[in-house]
């Protein structure tokens, strides 16, 4: 974006709260089209249900998303489950005893256990570690048998053939380099919603339409760029180019699914629906 715009652009990172404190700074900035913020959807959807950014939406940004990541479905290497069929039929011959390891209560691969079970009716018993790493390494050492993990977390693992990738929780084929492609669970449960999450740039949504046209045709030239394919081959992500309203309904329909999964596990702070989240 720096080539096309013809300026630096200093990054300052600002920890804490999920990424909330930084956006809020970002947020409190002169609305100039000067200051962005940088994150990932799965986060920013969220702060307003976990009361972490009560009084920001995230429609009051525009969003540009150039990296897509999901959970991926995986079991051992050596599992008897070939398929995603033949889990959710391993699933319903041992209801609740299915040992599925997540990152957390409320983690990314929680919500995914979650998901999947809403559209398969199955139930499963669920093991959280203290991170996503060792929650793939108990998968691999067999103490789990599942693990639903973001893509980059379980990359490593299928490479070195330690994890089979049943199918990713996106609506695109994933394809993770020196293993190949992991088909979307829609393809063998039709009714599963999509998880998935998505990188990118936020700027507030009322700067000067001509600082967001600039803005549009930097980031569609660092979109399409080699170096953020080679990063999202590299991370065993999905480039993408989504901004705009595109974006925002992405975003949304991740949003209706996530934040609706937080009430019922019992983490969310504030319910959904007062914020336009549809839960069914």
């Amino acid at each position: 974006m720096e080539k096309v715009l013809g300026q630096k652009i200093p990054v300052l990172n600002q920890p804490g709260g999920s990424g909330s404190i930084g956006m809020k700074n970002a947020f409190e900035a002169k609305h100039d089209g000067y200051t962005w913020a940088g994150n990932a959807d799965g986060s920013v959807i969220t702060y307003q249900v976990l009361d972490l950014l009560p009084s920001i939406s995230y429609k009051d940004w525009i969003h540009y998303y150039a990296i897509l990541t999901a959970p991926v479905i995986c079991v051992p290497a050596d599992s008897k489950i070939k398929t995603v069929d033949d889990l959710i039929a391993e699933f319903k011959a041992r209801p609740g005893e299915v040992k599925v390891a997540t990152a957390g209560v409320g983690a990314g691969g929680h919500l995914a256990a979650e998901t999947f079970r809403k559209a398969t009716g199955i139930e499963y018993r669920h093991i959280p570690y203290k991170g996503g790493y060792p929650a793939v390494v108990s998968t691999v050492k067999g103490e789990t048998e599942v693990v639903m993990q973001l893509s980059m977390e379980v990359a490593d693992m299928l490479r070195a053939g330690k994890l089979r990738a049943l199918a990713n929780m996106s609506t695109l084929s994933l394809s993770i380099s020196d293993y190949g492609e992991v088909p979307p669970v829609m393809q063998f449960v039709p009714n599963h919603a999509p998880l998935q999450y998505l990188f990118g740039l936020y700027v507030p949504k009322d700067v000067p339409h001509e600082v967001v046209e600039a803005i549009n045709k930097a980031f569609d030239a660092a979109a399409q760029s080699d170096s953020i394919k080679r990063l999202a081959r590299e991370k065993a992500c999905a480039p993408v180019n989504y901004k705009g309203e595109e974006a925002l309904k992405l975003s949304e329909t991740t949003g209706n699914n996530v934040n609706c999964i937080l009430k019922d596990i019992g983490v969310a702070k504030k319910d959904p629906t007062a914020f336009g989240f549809k839960c069914e």
